[in-house]
């Protein structure tokens, strides 16, 4: 399985909405790059898996806010792996400011081929028992 994994986000001026707080919509991009760099840090990276006819797709995510954050704020998004069976990946975020929840959220992501049928997880996903 996918060890836990964190990166680190400056928040960008364009990220925020009118009152000047990052928008909801953004959380959900942190949450991909978090992804992406936890893969890349194993050597693994998405252009892979689509060179080689998988993908991994959003099928369930959830999110919830707990303080504003503002441009310029440095977020630390961790990501965690707390599921990984057959053709689906789950993983728990936490977004923070210093040591500060800002956000939290869930996503359950399936592994489909070109046609949108499913497959196996990468055997490196899946736990070992």
């Amino acid at each position: 399985m996918l060890p836990d994994h964190e990166v680190e986000i400056r928040v960008r001026y364009y990220e925020t909405d009118g009152q000047g707080f990052v928008h909801h919509a953004n959380f959900l991009q942190y949450f991909e790059l978090a992804r992406v760099e936890q893969l890349l840090a194993l050597v693994h990276n998405n252009a892979d898996f689509e060179r080689d006819g998988l993908f991994l797709v959003v099928k369930k995510l959830a999110v919830n806010y707990h303080q504003p954050s503002r441009f310029g704020d440095v977020l630390q998004v961790q990501i965690r792996t707390v599921r990984a069976k057959a053709a689906r990946i789950a993983h728990a975020y936490k977004v923070l400011r210093a040591k500060t929840l800002i956000a939290e959220g869930k996503t359950t992501l399936a592994c489909i081929d070109r046609a949108g049928q499913g497959l196996r997880l990468a055997s490196f996903l899946i736990p070992e028992y």
